[in-house]
């Protein structure tokens, strides 16, 4: 049999052979390492695998603590059960929750085309719109979800700019080039994401169908004007996954990998009460902003956007697409009509609910949890009490002639959001996902797999904490284009507490970058469900996203590093070691550690 044929074989039921080879060939570290650490780190193998490989669906794969750890001794099962159903998991359904009531009603295409039509229609401002948008939205809805509700806003404004896609790469081809590998125009065809016909069958009536036959440019010409639309078209449907991946970063709602490490730190350090919504938002919100910028900078400037255009108004063919444009866009937004009851309602609990978060316990100011007892109200409870207004709250505005109308109708009102609707937008594994990570945190906690490991890494001491920071971020951001940005965190976050804890510095230096460095999947297309959105339009290739994406995580691990050693240091005291984590290390005496200037840092960007 040909070895073709065999690897094709093999690579058929791969994730039957890892389901069945990776417990055995892990199998010594049950019998050559301390008895509950080897345990504990052979699950924690097991599911970085079955995480890095999906030989098994995540969230199955989450549940596996639940019948390993009991059975091998590790942790009882009275311990590990709670851990899928934390406070955290309640923010982080509350969240959700909030999100799919946005959707239902669509206040998020209203958001994102306002937006579109204030920063204008030139490519580098449309760029900028797209990416505040995204951004913006992937704060509180997920970035799957924005992604694939801008693509399609993205698609309908690109076609009255430059036309039809086909036509468009035709155009490149009209003379043979051999720089048109090098621009990515490849024959693969565009599935494109479904857009509103009608509103491109009247802006195609304008009588501008003859200007091309009365072209008077030359083939060159319009070959060149043809591959600058096509860059500026890629620039376009990268910016969108980008700007949701880099969105999530800012609330801890916005993506898994926040709540994890929120649920993980009150586990390792209870007394640590500096990390919620509030003080969360104050750290991240301006880094999104920073590092926002300079992504756009970066994909304007690679992708044809930045040029005098942007500040001097030219009257030729361009000019003519960008009137195009906008008219799309203000047709769509027209078509949306006036803001309804159901739309302000939702604007109003939305406002409410962030408000709310923000407020409860901002630490730079006396929050409203003051009201109640210590330690009573959390964000989570915060949470649950607006979304669950939702489900009675009416979605048309209430009438008292009604009561008094024997004609009226006697049909049940409809709250703002059904349960039905809630339990098909939720991604529910990904809840299960949050406390399959949790729980393997408690049992890395209890087994002393954690402080194992951290002895192990003693030597990193020798490295400045904020050279550190920038390699966590780094390789995190690198690991995360390979595996899950949740699996990613639920691994590596326990071994960075314990190295802070062993080379003395405070927890939340390291926690923090690693935390949101695995939002930082820009490479590949496989790196997040964005990116394969995007990819699986036809029209980017991978070596775009690699080249693209490249830069963009130096920027990240830049911005981060910046971020850590300004205001970080400023919000959360991370220049002194911290008492909540003194009553952790047990081992050592800890001395008081000041992190080195941030000039060079400075310097350096």
């Amino acid at each position: 049999m040909k070895i073709s044929v065999v690897s094709k074989k093999l690579w058929s039921v791969h994730k039957q052979l890892v389901l069945l080879l990776t417990p055995l060939l892990f199998l010594p570290l049950l019998f050559t390492l301390p008895e509950k650490e080897g345990k504990c780190l052979y699950v924690v193998v097991l599911m970085a695998m079955f995480w890095c490989t999906e030989a098994l669906p995540l969230a199955v794969t989450a549940m596996l603590p639940v019948c390993l750890f009991p059975t091998l001794g590790v942790l009882p099962s009275k311990k590990v059960c709670p851990q899928y159903f934390l406070e955290t998991n309640f923010l982080f359904l509350s969240g959700l929750v909030m999100a799919s009531s946005i959707e239902q009603w669509g206040l998020h295409r209203r958001i994102a085309l306002k937006v579109l039509s204030i920063v204008g229609v030139k490519p580098a401002w449309l760029i900028l719109g797209m990416m505040l948008t995204s951004s913006f939205l992937s704060m509180w809805l997920s970035n799957t979800a924005t992604t694939a509700m801008m693509l399609p806003i993205a698609n309908a404004i690109l076609e009255s700019l430059f036309g039809d896609l086909e036509t468009l790469k035709q155009k490149c081809k009209s003379t043979e080039a051999p720089e048109s590998d090098i621009n990515g125009q490849s024959t693969l065809k565009l599935h494109s994401l479904p857009s509103v016909p009608s509103e491109k069958q009247i802006l195609s009536t304008d009588g501008s169908d003859g200007t091309e036959q009365t072209d008077p440019r030359t083939a060159e010409e319009i070959q060149l004007e043809s591959e600058y639309q096509l860059k500026v078209w890629k620039g376009f449907l990268i910016c969108i996954p980008y700007a949701a991946s880099i969105g999530g970063t800012a609330t801890l709602t916005g993506t898994a990998p926040n709540l994890i490490m929120i649920g993980q730190l009150k586990s390792y350090f209870p007394d640590c009460d500096l990390i919620n919504f509030g003080s969360w938002f104050a750290f991240a919100f301006p880094l999104m902003l920073l590092f926002l910028f300079l992504g756009w900078i970066w994909i304007a400037f690679l992708y044809g956007g930045l040029n005098t255009r942007l500040c001097f108004n030219k009257h030729d063919r361009r000019s003519q697409a960008e009137a195009k444009a906008k008219a799309l866009i203000e047709e769509d937004y027209r078509k949306l009509g006036p803001i309804n009851f159901a739309e302000g309602s939702i604007s109003f609990f939305f406002i409410l609910f962030a408000v709310l978060l923000f407020t409860r316990d901002p630490k730079f100011v006396t929050g409203w949890s003051v009201l109640f007892k210590p330690g009573y109200v959390s964000d989570a409870v915060t949470g649950v009490i607006i979304v669950s207004i939702l489900f009675f709250f009416p979605s048309e505005k209430p009438s008292l002639s009604w009561w008094f109308d024997p004609q009226a109708s006697n049909t049940p009102y409809v709250p703002l959001l059904s349960w039905k609707k809630a339990q098909d937008s939720v991604p529910w594994n990904i809840i299960l996902l949050l406390g399959g990570g949790f729980a393997m945190a408690k049992g890395c906690e209890e087994s002393g797999l954690a402080s194992w490991i951290g002895g192990y890494l003693q030597p990193l001491a020798e490295v400045p904490p904020a050279a550190a920071v920038m390699l966590i971020t780094a390789f995190l951001a690198c690991f995360t284009e390979f595996a899950s940005n949740t699996a990613t965190i639920i691994i590596f976050l326990p071994v960075i507490a314990e190295l802070a804890i062993h080379i003395s510095v405070n927890p939340l230096y390291f926690m923090i970058p690693a935390t949101v460095g695995c939002s930082y999947a820009f490479m590949l297309p496989v790196s997040t469900p964005p990116n394969s959105i995007a990819f699986a339009s036809g029209h980017l290739m991978v070596k775009d996203m690699v080249k693209t994406g490249f830069v963009m995580n130096i920027l990240g691990v830049l911005s981060v590093a910046l971020a850590m050693n300004t205001w970080g240091i400023a919000m959360f005291d991370l220049s002194t070691y911290p008492e909540w984590a003194q009553a952790i290390n047990k081992s050592a005496v800890v001395p008081d550690v000041h992190l080195p200037s941030v000039q060079p840092l400075n310097t350096t960007i």
